[in-house]
């Protein structure tokens, strides 16, 4: 389904937004009691928080962990809309899920990482969201794969839900990084790419798993024209009864918007916008000279893939290959390029250079 089939409604028709301000969701990972709920409503309606987040049920890794209050919390619901008049979101996974958060008066529903892994699952929330006007929100899949979370964005959207939107909370992965879930934005910009009028929300407290790294986040996420953050926040976290480290206190979590900026899209100044263009092409023409330099390599490839063929040596030499990551990381630090910029390069490279040279054995055969 291209973008053009997706037409989905902007935030401002189901949400009331400042001009020219993100959308700003928050609240506690979980619903732990009535006066937590409101304490922390209250104190979020002042920041000027547009969406109170809480979760209801909270799918947990592994057992016997807290796994949230269920329906024993909906109540809670109420409370808070009746001291603050916020619209209130929570987590959903099941069909029955889905029931009890419209019946308590939960105005907004977010489909969460480990849902939208499970192409069934999702099909079975969208069958109960058939013919429901409820804004949805439906979060990247646990595992960096682009095709899922669009599968999932199609599912909801052919139940008839127009207001949708998606967000980014990272991916797991097995690299070590400093985030509990590792940004990839990459992935995120793709399908902004391919869906430029759906809504994204970033969340960065289940991307940075720290409560010192949200702000960074969040900003990096409002310089890549994000639509919104959905943070937690926690009248006391280090107590929290789960994702403690990333909870912000409400007063925390006034000084990350306040010290955050939110850039403009674009510019009218005739002299930023001459300049703007110059630059860009320059980087066209240095664009133009990489691709002919990635084609004369590529010719190298293939002699190179020749001659391993008359010599009948194997197309992949795991010490040859030691050497290149080594010593473009190596001339990368001495231009003052990052590291794992250029090996992700050379990655892609060697890949195709191993496709080459197989291709160039293939014809043979």
């Amino acid at each position: 389904m291209s973008s053009e089939q997706i037409q989905v409604n902007p935030l401002s028709s189901w949400v009331k937004l400042e001009e020219k301000k993100p959308l700003i969701i928050a609240g506690p990972c979980s619903a732990e009691s009535e006066e937590q709920m409101v304490t922390t409503a209250i104190a979020l309606k002042k920041l000027g928080v547009n969406v109170f987040r809480c979760g209801i049920w909270k799918p947990r890794t592994r057992p016997n962990g807290f796994e949230g209050f269920g329906k024993t919390a909906l109540p809670w619901v109420k409370a808070v809309k009746d001291a603050t008049g916020l619209p209130v979101a929570t987590e959903v996974a099941k069909p029955e899920h889905i029931e009890d958060a419209l019946k308590a008066g939960v105005d907004v529903l977010w489909i969460g990482a480990r849902t939208t892994v499970n192409p069934f699952n999702v099909q079975e929330l969208a069958e109960v969201l058939r013919g429901v006007d409820v804004p949805v929100l439906i979060k990247n899949p646990v595992n960096p794969q682009l095709e899922l979370w669009i599968g999932a964005v199609e599912r909801i959207y052919n139940a008839g839900v127009k207001n949708l939107a998606v967000i980014h909370r990272g991916f797991s992965t097995f690299q070590k990084s400093k985030y509990r879930n590792a940004p990839f934005w990459q992935i995120a910009i793709e399908f902004k790419t391919q869906f430029p009028n759906i809504p994204m929300i970033c969340d960065p407290s289940h991307i940075g798993g720290k409560r010192n790294l949200i702000y960074e986040l969040s900003q990096k996420a409002l310089d890549l024209n994000y639509d919104g953050l959905i943070i937690e926040s926690h009248p006391d976290p280090d107590n929290a009864l789960s994702d403690a480290a990333q909870q912000l206190t409400p007063d925390a979590l006034e000084q990350v918007l306040a010290a955050l900026k939110v850039r403009h899209t674009s510019s009218n100044d005739a002299l930023f916008i001459n300049h703007l263009e110059e630059i860009r092409h320059k980087i066209d023409d240095v664009d133009r000279e990489l691709l002919e330099v990635l084609v004369a390599r590529q010719i190298l490839v293939e002699q190179l893939g020749e001659y391993k063929r008359e010599n009948n040596v194997t197309v992949f030499q795991q010490d040859r290959w030691n050497e290149i990551i080594k010593t473009r990381s190596d001339m990368a630090r001495r231009m003052n390029l990052h590291d794992d910029f250029i090996s992700e390069i050379f990655k892609l490279v060697h890949t195709e250079s191993i496709r080459k040279q197989t291709e160039v054995w293939e014809k043979v055969k």
